[in-house]
This record gives C-alpha cells, structure tokens and sequence, in this order.
C-alpha cells in the first residue's frame, strides 16, 4: 500500500496523538514490563491481555498503531478527532472496511536524548507491520522500525555541529532525525521506494523539517557533492546467493541485504565514502567483516581504508565475533524461520556452504568511524577489540571528546605533553586485589563508568600518577615525585607513563585542562 505523507493530515495525526498521551512512557505503564519485553521479542500477547478491554484513546491507539491490531472505526475516530480513520487511510497507515480500521503500518513513540544534562524528547517513528501483526513471515521488501542496531548508531552519532548530513541508507528515517538534532540539512538516500515513504511520513509527523529524501543506490544519489558528516546503517548482513539443491534461497529483505557477495558492501561504503566528504568530515557506520583462513578481519578493514581516494582516519572497534554456524542461525530467525520447520536445517547449511567458498571462519560485527583529514586534525589509526559490556548512554558525547582530545594532544613532543595538566576523570575509580595477607596488592584497575566501561590493568606508578592528577600540577612534575617515592630512574617513568597518558586521556580516564 504506497505511502502519502500529507503535512497538514500529519499535523492534525501529531496533535491527536499528543492529547491521547501516546508516549512511551505511557505505553510501557499501559501494556506493563512483560509486555514491553515481549514486544521488543516479537509477541504481542502479553501486551494485549494487560490492555484488556480498554477503550480510552490511548488503548485504541496502543492496539492499533503500537501492535498493529484491527479497532472498530467508531473507537478510532473518537481517539483521533482531528484525523480520524479517514486521515490515516489517506497517509496509507491503514484501510477502513466493514466498520472497522485495518492496520497497514506501525507508529511507535521512541525516546531520545542528546546526553547527560542535555535536552529530551521522543519521535513517533513509522514503519511497516512485524512478524506478530502479520502473523506471517516479512516480505523482502519491509521496511524495519527501530531496532537494536538502529538505536546503537542513533547512540553513536558525534552530537556536535555540522552543516550537511548524509543518512545513507536512510529506512525509517531514524537516523535523520537524530542528525538533524545537530545538522542544518540532512540528504536522506535509500534504493527503496518505500522506506523513502516511510521516512519523509516520519519527518513530517514529528514536524522535522530539512530533510531531502533521494533514491538510489549508495552514493549515486550524491555524487559531487560533499558533507560534514556521513552516518548509515547499511544492510550488512552477509547472506548466501544462490539454493539449495531443493531449490531453497535465502530470502533477500532490503533492509539488511545490499545485494553484495559477502561482505562487500560494506567494504564499498568504507572504501568509497571518501568521496563525499568535506575536508575534516566524520563517517559513522555499523558492518560486519568476515575472518578467513589466514586474514585477520580487522586488517581486512584496515586494508578497506587505505584503499579510498584519500589517506583517512579511522576508529574501528570491533564488538563481537560470531561462528559461522552462529551467525546463520542468528539470521535465519531473524528471517522468522524457526528450528524444526521445513526449510531451516537447509538455509542454515546454505550458509555455512557460502561461508566456506571463501574460507570464513568468523564474522565480526563493530562501529567504524572514519575521518577526512582537515586543518586541525592529527592523524588517527586505530583497531580495535572492545568486549565490555554494553556501552553507557551518550557514547556518542564520548566519541566526539576522544577525537578532540587526540587532535589537542596529538602535536604535542613528550615534553609537552609533560608540561600539561590533567584531572581525572569523575567516573573513574580504582579496584585493588590482594592475596589474603599480603601487603602490596597483586592486581591494580582502573574502571570507568561512562563510554565503553573499560577496565584497564595499571601498575603502582600509573595507578598514583592517575590519583595524582587533580589540576593542580603538570604531569611531568606528578610523574618526577612518584619517581622519587618509587626509588626510580624518573627518565625511564616518563617514558614509560607519558604514552600512556595519550592513551588515558584518549580513552577518557584523564581530561586534559589546557
């Protein structure tokens, strides 16, 4: 059913949904904690018993728009006096027939905030049924709502100014919402026609202006032009061409199979993006990459970088890395087929067959920031492996500080960095482990409570310099004393300490005051 984003019928759907109280909040106290766990699984039925018989607009528009479930006409025209029925006919969220309102779309209210201590709000985000209002599998070209990957790159976003905005890939739209919180314009692309819909109907229901919505495929939509600022979910899922010898495929859903062999899309976004960027611009994207016989697969993105058009920057952190096996019983499900029935064992082997015509024996999943070099910017390379548990909320803040504490450091000779003076961070703490009855502990850490929650070993040295480090004295001077209180050489602890100082103030462990 195709999509009519009318401004003024959305305006008047904003209004009705705001006086029904249609929030998240709202929701979660309407349908209880079962319920909201359940949804977020893929079950409505938890959700639907606790709504009970209600019939107050905001349950009419829980079961509706937040559940996908048909209400009578009467009951939908009450809870939206300003759009009614006829209105979310009219935008293609739903059919009127026999009396009653048919739901073809989801709405859902989603939370969002730009940090701690920092404004709050929420968006009411459109997209296309689930499995559970189906009551059947996806069809290939579903538009997806938010989800876990979407809500992890609308955390990582940098949430400092910037002029232009690409949202490659752009689905529902949520990403270019949360851009235009920062961005005066935003070029939203997506190769569907109907994700596009869905994401001009979601700007328009939220009241967001600013945002130019283009089809097409990768950066064909922007060719020559440059941004400040590139952020995609691509779909990177690695899916298997071809069938089985019953004739069994993968299915190809839009919104997680770019159609590459693979993981070739996502080597084509982090090679080429180059292209479209300003001088000193940021890309932010989520991928996979595949590990074969005998290549690592962060140097294969470390390969993926130093092939674009430019030299560029890059932070590549690697969250997990899945088995084969693994990784396609994770998206056969996602595909809604479950075990026992007829074509799972099939797809799984299809698969594990693909992977194994190319010698994958691991697929890592991460967070790939790259950076044009600009004026003002010193040169960053790096890889790596975070597997803390799940990062604290504004990750995207404490992107944003590392990148701006590594150009102020980066110019600075060791003699330099020695003259400078740092604090230590205020969520940061120290853990000490003794073995029962020794005097001097056997483990030192330093934990952090904000970003990725990393918890580093230290040795006496860094563990006083980092307790040390409260304003008032420059490093080099903290690092001569503790020299002296240690009984050595204070050449050799300089140059063993002040690296890792980089490295502390980077991380967020020391903040930098000049």
């Amino acid at each position: 059913m195709p999509l009519h984003p009318d401004p003024v019928i959305c305006a008047a759907l904003a209004a009705d949904l705001t006086a029904a109280g249609f929030t998240a909040p709202a929701l979660r106290e309407a349908w209880g904690t079962a319920g909201d766990d359940a949804i977020g699984r893929g079950l409505r039925a938890p959700a639907l018993r606790a709504l009970g018989h209600r019939d107050d607009p905001l349950a009419i528009l829980a079961r509706l728009l937040g559940l996908g479930v048909t209400q009578p006409i009467g009951a939908v025209d009450a809870a939206l006096p300003r759009a009614g029925a006829a209105g979310l006919v009219a935008l293609g969220l739903a059919d009127a027939n026999a009396g009653a309102v048919v739901p073809r779309a989801l709405v859902r209210p989603q939370e969002w905030d730009d940090g701690a201590d920092a404004e709050t709000g929420q968006w009411w985000i459109a997209s296309d049924l689930d499995e559970a209002a189906l009551g059947a599998a996806l069809p290939t070209d579903h538009v997806l709502g938010v989800g876990g990957a979407s809500l992890t790159l609308a955390g990582l976003q940098l949430p400092t100014r910037a002029h232009r905005v690409l949202d490659l890939g752009t689905g529902c739209g949520i990403q270019a919402l949360r851009a235009r919180r920062y961005a005066d314009e935003v070029v939203a692309t997506d190769i569907s026609p109907r994700a596009l819909g869905f994401a001009r109907l979601t700007a328009a229901l939220n009241g967001v202006d600013g945002i130019d919505v283009r089809r097409g495929s990768l950066f064909d939509p922007v060719a020559g032009e440059r941004f400040d600022r590139v952020v995609s979910n691509p779909p990177f899922v690695i899916t298997p061409r071809g069938a089985t010898a019953e004739g069994v495929s993968a299915p190809a859903y839009e919104y997680r199979d770019g159609g590459a062999v693979g993981d070739d899309l996502v080597r084509q976004v982090v090679s080429g993006v180059a292209d479209v960027l300003a001088e000193g611009g940021t890309a932010q994207l989520l991928g996979n990459w595949e590990y074969r016989e005998g290549s690592d697969g962060l140097a294969r993105v470390r390969e993926w970088v130093e092939s674009a058009s430019v030299p560029m920057d890059a932070w590549i952190i690697e969250r997990e890395i899945l088995t084969p096996l693994d990784y396609a019983m994770l998206w056969v499900r996602d595909g809604g087929m479950q075990p026992g029935s007829p074509d799972y064992s099939a797809l799984i082997d299809l698969w594990l067959q693909d992977f194994a015509a190319r010698g994958v024996t691991g697929i890592g999943f991460g967070y790939v920031l790259l950076r044009r070099p600009g004026p003002g910017t010193s040169p960053l390379a790096r890889y790596e492996r975070v597997s803390s548990p799940a990062p604290q909320d504004g990750l995207g803040a404490d992107l944003a500080r590392a990148l701006a504490v590594h150009d102020r450091l980066g110019p600075r000779d060791d003699m330099a960095l020695a003259a400078s003076v740092f604090t230590t961070a205020p969520d940061v703490t120290e853990a000490r482990h003794f073995v029962p009855g020794a005097e001097d502990p056997t483990v030192i850490e330093l934990r952090q409570g904000r970003g990725f929650g990393r918890t580093l070993g230290a040795d006496p040295g860094l563990a006083a310099l980092v307790g040390a480090c409260d304003g008032d004295l420059p490093v080099g001077v903290l690092i001569d004393a503790i020299a002296e209180l240690l009984e050595v050489d204070a050449a050799a602890l300089r140059a063993d300490l002040l690296p890792r100082v980089r490295e502390l103030a980077f991380l967020g462990f020391l903040d930098p005051l000049d």
